[in-house]
């Protein structure tokens, strides 16, 4: 089944008792059984509720994963990954990703005994250095949040696989439209689905496919243990999203490709970062591993100044200056004051994230009006 096919009928079926072409909102708390522990695969819907598993059937299906569990948001699914740990393991992520999840992994997740690092994936001698025995995962983020480097998930899931530790992949940035980890040799792949699978701004939720049983026997525990669970109008909203995940995401980087490339020739600019550049570092990776670039841009003025970086921001007028991204919308963000605000100063330059960065989430307008409305903000 081809990818545009799966995302209408990927794990659906027609509904049972009375044929719905849509998986029915099932909006209850608990199932009548006819004996004790004698059901019809539901009893409490913290465990599990039909619309839900319809959305985990989707997303697997997908992200061709043998199973799914979905969570309230992606902070949600990525506390559900990370339990899977103990005291003095430790974790090998990027030294630019998304905001809060460095904030989970270092306020959270850290005081409790878990050790992590973070370092530039995208050079591999990096991660040799920062392995040790007690290393159980490599985090990858890829493109990264927000400076989109991209880092080869195939040689990283190689690396994992021969020194017997689990490879994680958060796919958000690019949607499995765009990358599926898991045929890259991966064994885990997560999603914010607020972002490009739900794709209108108006659900919150997470997911990690994987087809390891041991490691999805985890997260079930940790969704019947903890409860942190997407409600069934959540996962209604973001099934129905999926349904146009292609055409969203295609239209997004067809105007992204051409927004980036403006940009690349304007006057004012000074760093362009789009994967779909060939001046972009790991250009050659990203057509190796995406079926296209992405719909993400980001950009630092000629005059690298925060205070015009804030100036330019609240010029524009389509692009509008929001938290988020993946929406049909387009939005601009200052993520050293935004997304990424949780992470010190000295650590974010460290990593390369200066405080002049813009990024835009590129949605689905007409490109032209879209170059226009920077064109005004530079003017």
């Amino acid at each position: 089944m081809k990818f545009n096919t799966k995302t209408i009928h990927a794990g659906q079926q027609p509904e049972e008792t009375s044929g719905a072409v849509m998986p029915p909102i099932f909006q209850t708390s608990t199932y009548a059984q006819e004996a004790p522990n004698v059901n019809k695969g539901y009893d409490y819907a913290r465990v599990g509720n039909p619309t839900r598993t319809a959305l985990e059937r989707m997303i697997a299906g997908l992200e061709g994963a043998d199973q799914c569990a979905c969570f309230a948001s992606g902070c949600a699914a990525m506390d559900a990954v990370l339990k899977m740990f103990r005291p003095g393991d430790h974790i090998i992520a990027s030294n630019d990703l998304y905001g809060g999840s460095y904030r989970l992994f270092t306020e959270v997740f850290e005081p409790m005994g878990v050790d992590f690092s973070f370092i530039d994936m995208t050079d591999m001698e990096e991660v040799k250095k920062a392995h040790t025995d007690q290393t159980k995962l490599l985090w990858i983020e890829t493109p990264t949040n927000p400076l989109l480097r991209i880092v080869d998930i195939e040689l990283l899931a190689d690396f994992a696989r021969n020194n017997d530790i689990l490879s994680l992949v958060d796919n958000t940035f690019a949607s499995p439209y765009l990358q599926r980890p898991l045929e890259l040799g991966a064994d885990i792949t997560l999603h914010s689905t607020t972002k490009y699978l739900g794709g209108h701004s108006d659900v919150i939720g997470g997911a990690v496919a994987t087809s390891n049983n041991e490691v999805m026997e985890q997260l079930r525990f940790q969704v019947k243990t903890t409860g942190a669970v997407p409600g069934p109008m959540d996962c209604y909203l973001t099934l129905r999203g999926i349904k146009t995940l292609s055409v969203r995401v295609q239209q997004s980087v067809e105007n992204a490709k051409k927004v980036a490339r403006f940009l690349e020739d304007h006057p004012q600019t000074g760093n362009v970062i789009y994967p779909g550049l060939e001046s972009h570092a790991q250009h050659e990776i990203a057509a190796k591993q995406m079926d296209d670039f992405g719909a993400m841009v980001s950009f630092s003025l000629k005059d690298d100044s925060q205070e015009k970086a804030k100036e330019f921001m609240s010029r524009t007028s389509i692009f509008t200056l929001a938290e988020s991204l993946g929406g049909v919308e387009s939005l601009v963000s200052h993520p050293a004051s935004m997304t990424h605000g949780s992470i010190p100063r000295k650590v974010r330059l460290e990593a390369g994230l200066e405080d002049s960065l813009i990024r835009l989430s590129v949605g689905i307008e007409d490109a032209e009006d879209l170059i226009e409305d920077l064109q005004q903000a530079f003017e």
